[in-house]
C-alpha cells in the first residue's frame, strides 16, 4: 500500500516524493538492536531495501513504521509506490 507521508517513528520529516517506506510494526520493533524505547534509535532506521513487483524494482529508505501493517508488509510512499504500479491500484500481493 501507499500513504501520505509525515513525520515517521525514526523522528525524521518525510514528504510524497520521497523514496521511503514503513516497515510492519512487529518487524520494526523486533529489528536486532532496538531497544524498544526510543524509535528515533531503531536501527532500521535509514536503512534500504528493494521491493519488486511484475519486473519493476524501487530502492527505499526504511523511516516510519506502519501500525496496520502485518509483519512483512511494506507502506511506500507515493513516489516509492508509483514506481511500481499507480496509486490507483492501492495494493499490491505477490
Amino acid at each position: 500500500t501507499w500513504y501520505e507521508q509525515g513525520l515517521g517513528a525514526c523522528g525524521v520529516q518525510e514528504n510524497d516524493s520521497e523514496l521511503v517506506v514503513a516497515i510492519g510494526h512487529a518487524l520494526f520493533d523486533g529489528y536486532p538492536g532496538y531497544s524498544g524505547t526510543n524509535p528515533n534509535n531503531n536501527p532500521v532506521c535509514g536503512r534500504t531495501l528493494t521491493a519488486t513487483y511484475q519486473g519493476k524494482s524501487v530502492t527505499v529508505t526504511v523511516l516510519d513504521r506502519c501500525v496496520g501493517c502485518d509483519t512483512y508488509d511494506l507502506d511506500f510512499s507515493p513516489t516509492a509506490f508509483s514506481v511500481l504500479a499507480p496509486t490507483s491500484v492501492g495494493r499490491l500481493t505477490g
